[in-house]
């Protein structure tokens, strides 16, 4: 598989982001019906067409998603990455993961080689070539999470069981939305989720939490999460709130279809075999709305989604100033108009 990398995208201001033909046919549309509906929409994470043909999905964005990463964590290496000190052999178990996935999955960009304890990992995109003792942090200069996370597209997320409930013990996070990696770290899974509307009436993520803790290594689920930002901006979160609040003023008539992106966050569920953690990375997908529109079911359908879309939903979302300008500009491809 050959990838056309793109060398020259920014996620921040100035920004230069745009998906080729070929990302914008393989962009993971996330509706699979008219109308908003709120569910966990969890499904076997098992191989498919586009971003789900292997386990782990790279793309052309890799090389300016991994420049924005490194200049997160040089410039907020606390905001960015966290860790509690019993979550190391989980981070093994993850590196381990990330590494056999993207060897076999792209072997023509990443190798592993294994002699007993002793690893070389290749990353040929990065030029990055190390020999390691397989558990001992020394060996690698980084704790493991952050070494190959540095290395992997999406935020990544490690969650240990213990007393019938899921822990935050680790995380490295660049494409945080509207959250704090550093509040939240020690959480159990009712606790991080608190401020999600609808969800604790429904019981939404009481199920979520009983299906999570049933989850068996070998058989990884995703689920998909969606949103409307405006700019190709990766860091959303709470810390970085004065750079991007007031995002919202800068859309109008006239651009609307060229900065407000339909965000897209897969997120597969791995239970780690040997620690019984569970690694949930959090990958990130943009497209404008007029990337979008050059497939017209989907912008008709997402005209329909945002149109009928509740009001709390929507505000927490954080879309409400500019949500009559997104369904003005889809509807002239909604035939029901």
């Amino acid at each position: 598989m050959t990838i056309n990398f793109k060398t020259d995208e920014s996620y921040r201001e100035p920004f230069n982001f745009y998906n080729s033909a070929a990302s914008i046919r393989r962009f993971p549309f996330p509706f699979k019906s008219d109308e908003f509906n709120y569910t966990t929409n969890l499904e076997p994470h098992v191989p498919g067409d586009g971003i789900f043909e292997n386990l782990l999905d790279i793309d052309e964005h890799y090389i300016g998603e991994m420049q924005e990463r490194r200049a997160m964590l040089r410039d907020n290496p606390d905001q960015h990455f966290v860790s509690l000190p019993q979550s190391i052999p989980s981070q093994w178990e993850f590196l381990e993961l990330i590494m056999e996935s993207y060897s076999q999955d792209f072997p023509e960009y990443f190798s592993l080689k294994r002699d007993g304890p002793r690893w070389t990992w290749i990353n040929r995109i990065l030029g990055i070539e190390d020999t390691f003792t397989f558990g001992d942090v020394r060996s690698l200069r980084e704790e493991p999470l952050k070494y190959i996370g540095m290395q992997a597209q999406g935020d990544w997320i490690l969650l240990e069981e213990r007393d019938g409930n899921l822990f935050w013990s680790a995380g490295l996070a660049t494409s945080r939305a509207g959250y704090s990696l550093k509040f939240n770290i020690g959480m159990n899974f009712t606790e991080f989720h608190g401020p999600v509307p609808l969800a604790h009436e429904s019981g939404v993520f009481d199920r979520a939490m009983k299906f999570l803790i049933r989850l068996k290594p070998g058989h990884p689920f995703r689920r998909t999460n969606w949103n409307l930002t405006v700019h190709p901006r990766h860091d959303i979160s709470v810390e970085a709130t004065p750079r991007w609040a007031n995002d919202w003023s800068h859309v109008t008539r006239e651009n609307v279809g060229e900065i407000v992106h339909l965000r897209i966050e897969v997120q597969p569920l791995f239970r780690l075999p040997r620690t019984n953690a569970i690694a949930f990375p959090v990958r990130t997908y943009f497209a404008t709305l007029q990337e979008i529109a050059t497939n017209r079911d989907w912008a008709r359908r997402l005209h329909r989604v945002v149109k009928t879309c509740p009001q709390d939903i929507v505000d927490y979302k954080g879309f409400t100033r500019f949500q009559h300008l997104v369904v003005d500009y889809l509807a002239v491809f909604d035939d029901s108009n």
